[in-house]
C-alpha cells in the first residue's frame, strides 16, 4: 500500500472539523479538485464562495493529485460493473475516487460509508474515520 487517497468529503469535513486526524501519506484525485471547483462555482454567496477558493488553493498546495489515466479508467470498468451487479447507487465521480485508490494501490480514506463498502466490495481497503 503506498498510502491513502482523500475522499472529497474528508477535505470538506476537515474545514469543519479540525479535530479529524488526516493520514500521514496522502494524495487525492483530480476528481477532488474538480468537485471541489464547482462547489466554488455553486456557492449561494460570494463569503461562501471564497472560503471554499481558499480550500481548493489549500488543497492544490498540500496534495498531490493524482490523475484519471488508462489503469485507473479500467479500475473505473471493475467498481461500475461490481456497483451495477449489486444494484448500488453510485455517483461517478465517487466510483472514479474508488477506481484511482485502486489503481495507484492506495486505502480510500472517506466519510462516506456506503462508498467505503463498494469500495471494499471492489478489494479497495478503506478507512471510515
Amino acid at each position: 500500500m503506498s498510502g491513502s487517497l482523500l475522499d472529497t468529503s474528508v477535505l470538506i469535513a476537515h474545514d469543519e472539523a479540525a479535530a479529524l486526524e488526516l493520514p500521514e501519506s496522502a494524495a487525492i484525485s483530480v476528481i477532488t479538485l474538480g468537485e471541489l471547483r464547482a462547489g466554488v462555482l455553486m456557492a449561494d454567496d460570494e463569503s461562501v464562495a471564497q472560503v471554499r477558493r481558499r480550500r481548493l488553493a489549500a488543497v492544490r498546495a498540500a496534495f498531490a493529485a493524482l490523475p484519471v489515466d488508462q489503469p485507473v479508467a479500467e479500475r473505473y470498468g471493475d467498481v461500475l460493473a461490481i456497483a451495477r451487479s449489486q444494484r448500488r447507487a453510485a455517483k461517478a465521480t465517487d466510483l472514479l475516487i474508488i477506481a484511482t485508490a485502486a489503481a495507484c494501490s492506495r486505502e480510500l480514506y472517506t466519510l462516506d460509508a456506503a462508498q467505503a463498502r463498494l469500495a471494499e466490495a471492489a478489494g479497495v481497503p478503506s478507512t471510515v474515520p
